[in-house]
């Protein structure tokens, strides 16, 4: 049940929570499999997009007795992060006006192991498609050089994520050190259009390969998940060819034409978790090209 289905959530747009609920429901089957067990944080606006929104990672209070959740340490205590397991689940988070469910790489019950890597492509301006596809396809040879395999979707704000599909066996400390190289690696063969430095004042114009989302409790963006913009934007998976072609920007798809994106496609991330790889010889190899 949809609590006041009529307020606009997307002022520009006219895109209300009603709307914003029935997309969520459409696109469950594609999403839930990608969420399920991980961690969530809701980006959530009850005012709209217009109105500052606030983050909530903790669920201990207000939250039905059928909503699962994971208690996991932090600084000084614990919080209870909601879990989507199914369609309904997904539902109660756009009832709290969650427009962006941000989810952990891990999933549980063994949260220290993380199951993606995750490399997160941030232009220091809006309208750098081609430099930013450029730098995936970049990001993606390299990975391949190293015995990985990778998959890409847009962001729905300036850039794009690409995911490596991981057996679980690598400790999350380590996965990210792994990315954190990796990203190293790849700046230094193309200091001029990208850059590690997280500070805009401090890039340049540079393109961020940002691998910061590969840390405890860290999150990204869903996949299929709607971004708090104008438009409604959705981080999509899309494909390596659209990326080569040039077809597919960072805000190409979104809540309004997803559903012919996927009756046309369907889930172009269906195969990934059967492509889980171990990061031991990929590490190697990366010291060995670094030397």
């Amino acid at each position: 049940m949809i609590t006041h289905p009529e307020k606009v959530l997307f002022p520009e747009d006219g895109i209300t929570k009603g709307e914003l609920a029935s997309y969520y429901e459409r696109i469950a089957p594609l999403m839930v499999p990608h969420m399920r067990a991980r961690p969530v944080s809701m980006e959530r606006y009850p005012a709209g997009i217009g109105k500052k929104g606030f983050f909530q990672k903790d669920v201990s209070k207000g939250f039905p007795t059928w909503l699962e959740r994971v208690e996991v340490p932090k600084k000084d205590g614990t919080v209870h992060h909601p879990i989507v397991t199914d369609t309904r689940s997904l539902l109660w988070l756009a009832n709290q006006n969650c427009i962006t469910p941000h989810v952990w790489t891990s999933r549980v019950p063994d949260l220290a192991h993380p199951d993606v890597c995750v490399f997160d492509l941030d232009p220091s301006k809006a309208d750098e498609h081609d430099t930013v596809r450029a730098a995936a396809l970049a990001l993606r040879d390299l990975l391949e050089e190293i015995g990985l395999p990778s998959w890409v979707k847009t962001t729905g704000s300036k850039g794009f994520h690409i995911v490596v599909p991981l057996d679980g066996k690598t400790p999350m400390g380590e996965a990210a050190g792994f990315a954190q190289a990796v990203g190293t690696f790849l700046v230094k063969r193309n200091t001029k259009q990208l850059t590690q430095e997280f500070h805009k004042a401090d890039r340049g114009g540079r393109i961020l390969v940002d691998t910061g989302r590969n840390g405890y409790s860290a999150t990204f963006a869903a996949a299929y998940a709607v971004r708090a913009k104008p438009g409604a934007p959705v981080s999509a998976p899309c494909t390596w060819e659209e990326i080569e072609r040039g077809t597919v920007d960072p805000r190409t798809f979104t809540l309004r034409n997803m559903a012919a994106r996927v009756a046309e496609v369907g889930d172009v991330w269906s195969d990934m978790r059967r492509c889980k790889r171990s990061l031991k010889r990929a590490i190697e190899k990366l010291r060995q090209g670094s030397k």
